[in-house]
């Protein structure tokens, strides 16, 4: 199985016709994904790689039916329009690739998404993919690239940084473990989910047999991952890389993404390891030990990969 997105999930493109919106909607075409149709005011009546260009979500969903999904793909000062016109047609999953939107702006999204039941991915992220099934964003880059990194399995992947998570499921496909689902949350200040909050998804997987994540410094998304897997004694082994431990003695600096600043203790490196040891959850030093402590997680648990 898989969570989120399956070969079934059909979903629009929001912004289809801009460059970097072509060439996803090229790259999801090619690994599979069910495009319906693609959004771009004033460009109805186009096509992008056979898929049909409507002005609005609600043409979409009277031509073809309600989506599944969205990928948004639009300028930064018009993200927030074209997520809530997705989220008012009904859409349940949002992945949004645009970066720099105002965190206000983007608080205001993840505030609707959770009163219409909706579940936002990002944004500034490459989203979901569930390998030999479908993806959603650009995670993986080219099908063929996606398909050489990429194997089904029973490895979870949750990571704040889109490149890493490719890294690491190619680091787990060499080892010869495969996975159900990965994610790339975003590595924004604000994004519309957390690792702690797609916890549930990969725990009611029964496909789903362990988790590898990526980490950085920075914010507290290790440390509610941490009280989650100890409030609800997960059943799943999780493997964390953390990056930048470098950072420790260096407050206020930024690592890589805006939601890495290191604010206080409890946002360093040491802080969030200690945390996420304490809860079980076993972290690596190079990413190439991930697969030999998953490995041992499991076998400790006398689970077969």
């Amino acid at each position: 199985m898989s969570i989120l997105i399956t070969a079934d999930t059909s979903f629009i493109v929001q912004g289809i016709t801009g460059r970097e919106a072509v060439n996803l909607t090229r790259e999801n075409l090619d690994y599979g994904a069910k495009i319906i149709g693609g959004v771009t005011p004033g460009r109805a009546g186009r096509d992008i790689y056979g898929v049909p260009v409507y002005d609005c979500v609600r043409d979409i969903v009277a031509k073809h039916g309600q989506p599944d999904g969205s990928i948004v793909s639009v300028p930064p000062k018009f993200t927030r329009d074209a997520v809530f016109e997705a989220l008012e047609n009904g859409i349940k999953t949002i992945v949004i690739v645009t970066e720099n939107i105002p965190r206000a702006q983007v608080a205001q999204m993840v505030e609707l998404a959770e009163l219409r039941g909706a579940r936002i991915i990002g944004p500034n992220c490459l989203g979901i993919i569930s390998p030999g099934e479908a993806k959603m964003g650009g995670v993986g880059g080219p099908a063929a690239n996606t398909r050489q990194a990429y194997s089904k399995g029973p490895i979870g992947v949750m990571s704040r940084s889109g490149g890493m998570t490719t890294e690491i499921a190619s680091t787990l496909t060499g080892a010869g473990l495969g996975q159900s689902t990965c994610v790339s949350i975003g590595g924004d200040a604000i994004i519309g989910t957390s690792y702690a909050e797609l916890m549930p998804f990969f725990e009611a997987d029964p496909e789903t047999r362990a988790i590898a994540i990526y980490s950085e410094p920075g914010g507290r998304m290790e440390a509610e991952l941490a009280e989650w897997v100890t409030k609800n004694a997960s059943r799943l082994p999780i493997v964390a890389f953390m990056a930048g431990r470098f950072m420790d003695e260096m407050k206020g600096m930024r690592f890589g993404h805006a939601g890495t600043i290191v604010e206080g203790k409890e946002d360093t490196t040491a802080e969030k390891i200690e945390r996420m040891e304490a809860a079980g959850i076993s972290v690596a030093e190079r990413i190439e030990e991930i697969p030999a402590l998953i490995r041992t997680k499991l076998a400790e648990k006398s689970v077969e990969v």
